[in-house]
Formats: structure tokens, C-alpha cells, sequence
């Protein structure tokens, strides 16, 4: 938060002072009356909101690798930490917006097809096993690439996919349904209900693109036919989690992408020493972005949801 109120400090002084005592900069009082009280809070709103339009007019970039919609450039891990969570305040909005990890199978519309994602509830008792349901991430990634095709900011028509952590399969089932060369991929454990969900969502014949199932775990060697040719785009929701597997995705990402491959990630705002954890490390090797909410499909936004863009730096190995 100290980032935050620095700007609002350079903004107009007495509000930090006020954030900082509780204190009226204009006499030193207390704030003890409830009218006034209740107007410094939509004051103090006011001039974070201001603070979070200069920050995202800085920040702005007109494009990030084939992604031809604005983007914010992340430029510091910790930064982006403290904007995120001081401006969405994750922790105050109620999760599951979109998913519900209890029901058997979620329904969707997308593409002008009515799809239905099959579930296993049961599989969340099993330690590690978060990937038999769906999360609000995958939905708002999934929906958001369907928008971006739709408003000519992504072109995925026969272009080669890769969808990491593929879960349930949202995701890469909407990239194959834009036109894209889908490989979804998952641990061997995981794949039998991936694979369900791509034949029953899938099979009926007028996909534009197309979607193979395999195996994949982070960190270790590729198999050939995920990286000859390279893809030309890399999916991944709700892949960021621990610090363990933030270095073995990490090494994947690397393996997978050229300069000219576009990486979107996106999760949910739980754990800011994570994902602190992952952009630090990430923005060594790769440019990242955030996408702007206003870039997401209307009816699939959320301030607990992230998405961000990385395309890797040149000369990168």
C-alpha cells in the first residue's frame, strides 16, 4: 500500500495525512463526526481512482505480441502486487462467480455452441487435485479469447496452441472452436475427464480448429510434436499456485515460446506472494502485461480475476 499512498500524498498531501493518524489535516481534530467521516472515505476513493487512471494511463501499451488489444506493462513485481490488490481488493469480493466446483458439469454458451464441461467434485478431496473442476479463471480466459477474436483484437484461425494445466478443458475447447491447432495438456492422472470433455464438446464435426489431448508434466523434457514446430500461442488458468511449481511452469514457458509466441495466464487473486513469486521470476525472461478489464467479454468480468500477457524477451534461450 505504501506505493499507493505515496501517489496519493503527490495528489493532494492531506489525505495521506488523514490515512495515516486519522487525523483532519486542515486542524489536526479526529475525524469523529460520521458525515464528515463518510466524506473523507468517498474523498479518499476519489483520489485512488484518480491515482489508478494515471498508473493505467503510464502503463499502457497499444499491443503485446499477436495480441492486438491495450495492455498494461507490468515494470515491477511488487508494484504490480500492491496496485492489484489495493485497486480490486480481491479479498472483499465473493469467489465463484462463474463456477461452481460442487455441481457435476458446468454449461456455457460460446462460439454459438451450447457446451457442457463435465466435472468430478469428488476429486477435490485428493490432496493436489484442483483440476477436475472449473474455476472462474478458465471461464473469464475462455470467454475473453472468444471476445478478443470476436472484436478482431486475436486472430487463433489455424494457428498452433498449447493449453497448460488444461483441467476440465474450457479453454483449449473455445481456442479450437476460434479456428486454433489445440494441444491441451495435463498430468497423466488427469486426463481421462480432459479427454471427456473435448469428445463430447468437440465431435460434432464443425469445429474450425482442431484438439488433441497428451500428457505434459512442467519442468521436464517436451515431446516433439509440442515444440516443432513452437506454437504460436500458450494458454494457462489458474496455473500459478505455489513457488515450486511457479519455477517448473517457468521452465516450460521457456521451452515452448520464442519472441514470437503470446502466453496468456490468468488466475485468481488469492495468494500475493505467489504471484509476486511468478511475475518476479517471469519478467526476467519474458515482457508481461496485464489485460484490461475493459478487453474481457462484458458479461464475463471479474476484480478477482487476472490475465496477463507474456511474450519473451529476444535472444532468450
Amino acid at each position: 500500500m505504501d506505493f499507493v499512498l505515496i501517489r496519493l500524498h503527490e495528489r493532494e498531501p492531506s489525505y495521506l495525512g488523514t490515512i495515516a493518524g486519522g487525523q483532519n489535516a486542515q486542524d489536526g481534530r479526529l475525524v469523529s463526526d460520521s458525515r464528515r467521516a463518510a466524506e473523507w472515505r468517498v474523498e479518499v476513493r476519489m483520489a485512488m481512482e484518480a491515482v489508478e487512471e494515471e498508473e493505467e494511463e503510464e502503463r499502457r501499451m497499444a499491443a503485446m505480441g499477436s495480441y492486438r488489444g491495450t495492455v498494461l506493462a507490468t515494470r515491477d513485481a511488487a508494484e504490480e502486487i500492491l496496485l492489484l490488490w489495493a485497486f480490486r481488493q480481491p479479498s472483499a469480493r465473493p469467489p465463484n462467480a462463474f463456477a461452481r466446483q460442487s455441481s457435476l458439469s458446468l454449461k456455457i454458451e460460446a462460439c454459438g455452441y451450447n457446451l457442457t464441461v463435465h466435472q468430478s467434485p469428488s476429486s477435490l478431496g485428493t490432496p493436489g487435485v484442483t483440476g477436475a473442476v472449473m474455476w472462474d479463471s478458465g471461464v473469464v480466459l475462455a470467454k475473453f479469447l472468444e471476445h478478443a477474436v470476436d472484436s478482431s483484437s486475436l486472430d487463433l484461425q489455424g494457428k498452433k496452441a498449447v493449453e497448460l494445466g488444461s483441467g476440465c478443458g474450457l479453454v483449449g475447447c473455445i481456442a479450437a472452436l476460434l479456428g486454433a491447432e489445440v494441444t491441451l495438456t495435463d498430468l497423466p492422472d488427469r486426463l481421462k475427464l480432459l479427454r471427456k470433455n473435448v469428445e463430447d464438446n468437440l465431435s460434432h464435426g464443425q469445429i474450425r480448429g482442431s484438439a488433441i489431448v497428451s500428457e505434459l508434466t512442467w519442468g521436464d523434457d517436451l515431446f516433439l510434436e509440442l515444440i516443432d514446430p513452437l506454437p504460436d500461442f500458450v494458454f494457462g488458468s489458474d496455473v500459478v499456485y505455489n513457488e515450486p511449481a511457479v519455477d517448473d511452469l517457468l521452465i516450460t514457458l521457456r521451452q515452448l515460446s520464442t519472441d514470437h509466441t503470446t502466453i496468456f495466464i490468468s488466475g485468481e487473486l488469492r495468494n500475493d506472494v505467489v504471484l509476486e513469486y511468478f511475475l518476479e521470476a517471469a519478467l526476467k525472461d519474458f515482457t508481461v502485461g496485464q489485460v484490461e478489464q475493459s478487453q474481457w467479454h462484458p458479461d464475463y468480468q471479474n476484480e478477482r480475476i487476472v490475465i496477463f500477457v507474456l511474450v519473451k524477451k529476444k535472444f532468450v534461450a
